[in-house]
């Protein structure tokens, strides 16, 4: 009788046994929803740091360019200026999707002197301003996004300056809700 009822235990699981094993299940699933909604907001913000990288690449390249301020070609006096500011393209902050933005919107002279414009659906809204020369040279170049469509907007804010040398670098960096 003492072998049938050992015989009985081993067949099967005990309540405690299924409880144990299903909490187990639970918190790692939890932890894996977490991660990957991590990972996806983290993929959206790339795509507004890339954009913003390659704003910036254009923006010293135009700067380090000597423009010839009078008018008449190679007379000078020659400067280093920015490109020219661009309104926010597209016109509204794209709000949980991806929006197509018609390639003509990146027609403007300032985007096409920062040679930047964007043919597939994009999560942001992109900005670009400047305002004077030389030292005093300063451009802002802005990435704005609605990620989950609550109205809490996503900001990247890259901030560059002009030098003596006729080089710009980077000031700063501002980041605002980056996983909203």
């Amino acid at each position: 009788m003492l072998k049938s009822l050992l015989k009985k235990r081993e067949d099967g699981f005990t309540l405690v046994e299924l409880m144990i094993v299903v909490a187990i299940i639970g918190v790692l699933a939890a932890l894996a929803i977490y991660g990957v909604s991590r990972y996806l907001k983290h993929s959206k913000t790339a795509e507004a740091t890339r954009n913003l990288g390659s704003m910036e690449t254009g923006s010293k390249n135009q700067f380090q360019q000597e423009t010839d301020m009078s008018g008449t070609a190679g007379t000078g006096p020659f400067v280093h200026q920015f490109c020219t500011p661009e309104t926010r393209v597209p016109a509204t902050i794209p709000k949980a999707a991806k929006e197509k933005v018609a390639p003509a919107l990146w027609d403007g002279a300032g985007w096409k002197c920062l040679k930047f414009s964007i043919n597939e659906p994009q999560f942001y809204a992109y900005t670009y301003t400047s305002a004077g020369t030389g030292t005093d040279a300063i451009y802002t170049a802005t990435a704005e996004g609605d990620l989950d469509g609550n109205g809490v907007t996503s900001s990247f804010q890259l901030i560059g300056q002009g030098s003596t040398t006729g080089d710009a670098s980077r000031l700063a960096m501002k980041i605002l809700n980056e996983d909203e």
